[in-house]
């Protein structure tokens, strides 16, 4: 009788363990899931306020016709993008995030347009913007860390094999990002 408590006991706490184990495998995932929401949904509110920008630009920069179609090309890949794997999301929204700097450097020659309101808001807006992408690529790929490490570590991983948990990528940078934020600034005087 004793050898059967023995028994039952030890299934019980084995149950209790893999329990405990998926559902702090669920949380981890759902954490993920919420910071790659945070992500689209300020990655959407950028895409809104492009056209605005454009708009904006277009009517001082009228010969600056390139850089505003592919700022227009970039968001019309990032939005595609949406529908991809991550890497190709971290892609466009790199593409895109460089090509307003483009945008933003010709705004740089026109003292009218710098000083228009509705250029100001505009840049303001999608600069708070940006800082949230940011913020919540930092919270989301913090988030993935927290999962994957979860998903790695023992006994664990051989829970979430057996249940079917996989890694998650992380947002990236592009390559030729990771280069230039490498590279040390250069300074002129």
């Amino acid at each position: 009788m004793t050898a059967l408590w023995v028994i039952l006991a030890i299934i019980v706490a084995l149950a209790v363990a893999l329990w405990a184990t998926y559902n702090s495998l669920v949380r981890l995932r759902i954490k993920a899931d919420e910071a790659l929401s945070d992500i689209t949904v300020q990655m959407k509110r950028r895409l809104d306020l492009i056209p605005n920008l454009i708009s904006t630009v277009k009517g001082y920069a009228k010969h600056e016709k390139s850089v505003l179609e592919n700022v227009t090309k970039a968001r019309s890949a990032a939005m595609d993008a949406g529908k991809g794997d991550m890497s190709k999301k971290a892609e466009a929204d790199n593409m895109l995030t460089s090509t307003l700097k483009s945008l933003f450097a010709v705004a740089e020659s026109y003292p009218d347009l710098k000083a228009n309101q509705n250029f100001i808001q505009l840049q303001t807006e999608l600069a708070d913007t940006e800082d949230k992408i940011q913020a919540s690529r930092r919270l989301y790929n913090s988030n993935v860390t927290d999962f994957n490490t979860k998903l790695k570590v023992f006994p664990t991983n051989i829970i979430g094999n057996m249940l079917g948990f996989k890694p998650r990528d992380f947002f990236d940078v592009a390559e030729g990002e990771k280069a230039a934020v490498s590279k040390a600034p250069e300074v002129k005087f």
